[in-house]
């Protein structure tokens, strides 16, 4: 072989050419990467750099590039590989960065990726993945474990906003693009998490069932996008799959990531998913992240005595040094480290949250805002809503509150009131309900010392009680409060004290804050509270949240609305990694502070800073709603554009909002979600998202691609024709408001009538972002890809085009399709 050529270019080069003969007798149709890979060209794996680094690598020194280790430089990023500096071989710093790069530094703090996904756009896709590409090398970091690619399956997901979509294709497209974006700018991308990773509930052990075209049609079809896309890493999921921990699992790790779609990048686990060495180096993990329980003394031992051949140690480091060769990591050929451009970053932050905005419902011209008072209502009107919890917290720059944004918009003319309507922070202890009393609102504890308090609690009528602690030593240090013996703020197991949400986890002077929930009776209550100073003293809060201030902060709302001309109200869910919602209805009293607003002025718009689908009980007397999801450090600044009328509304759902608890494609069936006794069956199928409601007859409260705009939009003059690779749609889009203004077509493709297979009643098969003028008209034409038009055969474990003759559909979102015709699909 030449050093250009390596015997695994050979092998994909005759896989491809197989790949092509194969389709021309049978139908088949195989993903793009099958052709691309005939083309000669240097594989990753095979350069004479890396050979020879690997030939001089100890045995010592390869497992040190199999696992992680403490950084003695760290900027608090997720994951350190030392490097081997007697080789020159550098160390690899890992970051989190769904949303932009999570160190403990400065650093843009975008919109989440599911308000990126609402613009439809990939091209902004990938310079969303530039700004994060370019700040994550200006940071000192070497990886990026970003993006997730995790269908959203069920709306109860608490990662479901680090995420873009229910449909596959639009997953797929937008991971693609990203990927180019970051990487692109030189930091090496990690696709996660691999795979069927679909929930936070027990996703440490729970064991997806799932049949292979359910996996290769839904969940799959975006891990495939970004190995074609050329992601350097992929991150294998907590869960098992089919009885087999995703780490460990060769059919996913072997058979169809290298097998199938010839990724020559590495794998790596979650952080601390590793649960053997043998087994999960032989399936195909190559480091484990973030220590070396297993790929440290295990693996050498596993080597030392004969249970494992050194060839696996040495194709796992072949892979890593690939990947950062590739990059220009060994020879120093990488371009130098650029400086932040916060600036830029910054425009690209309000772009994207401008582009997603998605607007639901605008009745009797609500929005946009006109002269007139404003009332403001909501804590998140004052407090910006950045970003979720988990790995998704990134530290802004700075950012706006809407309130700020509002006024200075609104200008001096305007009245622009502010009521707080819920409280997420608590007011203070009443010192007549303390016996003895002590000062709740701000108890110092000088450092060293320890403080306790042994007293009671007067309550005058039986009521929910949400105690707040605010306090600011570390989690794991916080005062114990013990109320009639039960303590209220114990430690959560494991990681959980690092995943207790974005916005509610910290008050606005930067206290740590927790929550606990209760109903007292009449009476009083014993209270006992230990409170340690530690090595730098501490200061805490204890505050309430009850029945009475609840019904006040209401009352507080509801007469600010009846003041002003058109309110907006602030709603907001709060969700981080770890944890699953339990209920698709906004926490707390928001759903009666909801209803009471809107009842006191119709011309209410509710504005959702929440991670995913939302019930709306209220939405009949709503004037508007608009949903913005976490909005990044520009979200103030987006949002008011938006209601304002600065923008259009540019964004429409990515997946389907269901109208309760009680319809959508996981309700009623704990196998289905969230398993029973460890285990979970994907039944539903390939009927995903929009597709489940299709095939049910269910409707859902707002269908997939739905999203308003200030102005209106017609379609005619539909056609479709097969090219021989798709379907080319073509109609005419005419803005026929008087505003410019956003559309998103979307093309839908019906089933095949040759197939025996399970197909869904129809799938998303294109999509186009268009930006008209007042009454401008334009002709476009949507491709519809051979593989859209195909099925996963388990039988012959490969994909089937669909031919006979397909319906085609044209509308503004899956539950809109204006126009229909059909085309013949012919081998």
């Amino acid at each position: 072989m030449t050093d250009t050529v390596s015997r695994r270019s050979a092998l994909r080069l005759l896989g491809g050419a197989i790949a092509v003969a194969t389709a021309a007798t049978t139908g088949l149709v195989f993903p793009s990467h099958a052709y691309a890979s005939m083309q000669a060209r240097p594989e990753a794996g095979a350069g004479p750099r890396v050979e020879g680094l690997l030939a001089k690598l100890t045995l010592d020194e390869k497992i040190s590039l199999l696992h992680g280790a403490t950084d003695p430089n760290s900027l608090g990023q997720a994951g350190y590989l030392p490097g081997v500096p007697r080789l020159k071989i550098p160390p690899l710093r890992l970051t989190d960065g769904p949303a932009g790069v999570r160190v403990t530094a400065h650093a843009t703090a975008l919109p989440a990726p599911v308000l990126l996904a609402s613009a439809f756009d990939p091209e902004l896709a990938r310079r969303y993945g530039r700004v994060v590409g370019r700040e994550g090398r200006a940071l000192g970091q070497d990886v990026l474990l970003s993006p997730m690619v995790n269908l959203i399956r069920t709306p109860y997901a608490g990662r479901n906003f680090e995420t873009f979509s229910e449909d596959p294709l639009l997953a797929g497209d937008l991971v693609a693009a990203e990927i180019k974006g970051i990487q692109g700018e030189g930091l090496v991308a990690t696709v996660k998490h691999f795979a069927m990773n679909n929930q936070e509930k027990d996703r440490n052990a729970i064991d997806v069932r799932v049949d292979e075209q359910t996996m290769h049609e839904s969940e799959l079809r975006g891990f495939e996008a970004a190995i074609g896309a050329g992601a350097g890493a992929v991150m294998g999921a907590y869960n098992k799959v089919n009885g087999t921990f995703a780490c460990e699992n060769k059919t996913l790790l072997t058979d169809v990531l290298r097998g199938q779609w010839g990724f020559d990048g590495w794998v790596m686990t979650d952080w601390f998913a590793a649960h053997s060495t043998v087994a999960a180096i032989t399936a195909g993990l190559d480091m484990e992240m973030p220590d070396g329980t297993y790929f440290g003394a295990p693996l050498k031992s596993a080597v030392r005595n004969g249970s494992l051949p050194e060839s696996y140690v040495d194709r796992a480091v072949r892979r890593i040094l690939s990947v950062m060769d590739r990059f220009g990591l060994l020879d120093g050929s990488a371009p130098p480290r650029p400086d932040r451009d916060a600036k830029a970053g910054a425009a690209v932050a309000l772009e994207v949250a401008k582009a997603g905005a998605t607007l639901l419902r605008n009745e009797h011209r609500t929005l946009p805002l006109t002269d007139g008072s404003i009332a403001v209502i909501g804590p998140t009107g004052t407090l910006p809503f950045v970003s979720g919890g988990g790995s998704a917290h990134v530290v802004p720059d700075g950012a706006d509150s809407p309130l700020d944004a509002i006024r200075a918009r609104a200008g001096s003319g305007t009245r622009v009131t502010y009521t707080l309507g819920e409280d997420l922070f608590g007011k203070a202890l009443p010192a007549s309900a303390l016996t003895p009393a002590f000062d709740s609102e701000g108890q110092r504890v000088d450092a060293g010392k320890t403080w306790e308090y042994d007293g009671s609690l007067a309550v005058a009528g039986t009521d929910e009680w949400t105690f707040v602690l605010h306090f600011s030593s570390a989690p794991t240090a916080r005062p114990q409060v013990l109320l009639d013996g039960e303590e209220l703020f114990p430690l959560a197991a494991g990681y959980g004290e690092y995943f207790s949400g974005g916005l509610v986890s910290a008050d606005p002077d930067g206290l740590s804050v927790r929550r606990k929930t209760l109903t007292l009776a009449k009476g009083a209550h014993t209270l006992k509270i230990t409170a340690a100073g530690g090595d730098a003293g501490l200061l805490f809060r204890l505050r309430r949240i009850t029945g009475a201030t609840r019904a006040q902060d209401v009352t507080d709302a509801v007469s600010a609305a009846r003041s002003a001309r058109s309110v907006v109200l602030f709603a907001y869910e709060d969700a981080t990694e770890g944890v699953d919602r339990t209920t698709l209805q906004l926490p707390g009293n928001q759903p009666h502070l909801i209803d009471a607003v809107t009842a006191a002025n119709p011309r209410t718009t509710v504005v959702l800073n929440t991670s995913s689908a939302t019930s709306m009980p209220w939405l009949a007397r709503a004037g508007a709603v608009l949903q913005m999801y976490y909005p990044g450090q520009e979200g103030a600044a987006a949002t008011t554009a938006v209601l304002f009328g600065d923008c259009d509304p540019g964004g429409r759902l990515t997946q389907s909002f269901p109208v309760d608890d009680a319809h959508h494609p996981v309700a009623g069936d704990p196998l289905r979600y969230p398993g029973v006794n460890g285990t979970e069956e994907y039944s539903e199928g390939i009927h995903v998202g929009y597709r489940w409601y299709d095939a049910e007859g269910v409707r859902p409260l707002y269908p997939f691609g739905h999203g308003l705009s200030y102005t209106s939009f017609s379609y005619d003059d539909v056609s479709a024709r097969w090219n021989g690779h798709g379907l080319d749609v073509t109609f005419t889009v005419r803005n026929t408001g008087r505003r410019d203004g956003v559309a998103v077509p979307q093309v839908y493709v019906g089933r095949s009538p040759d197939l025996q297979l399970d197909q869904a009643v129809r799938v998303l098969g294109g999509y186009r972002r268009l930006a008209l003028r007042a009454g401008e008209r334009r002709r476009v034409t949507v491709r519809v890809d051979a593989r859209t038009l195909s099925s996963w055969d388990a039988r012959r474990h490969a994909w089937v085009l669909g031919t006979g003759r397909r319906a085609v559909w044209v509308g503004a979102s899956s539950g809109d399709l204006r126009l229909r015709t059909g085309a013949v699909v012919r081998r």
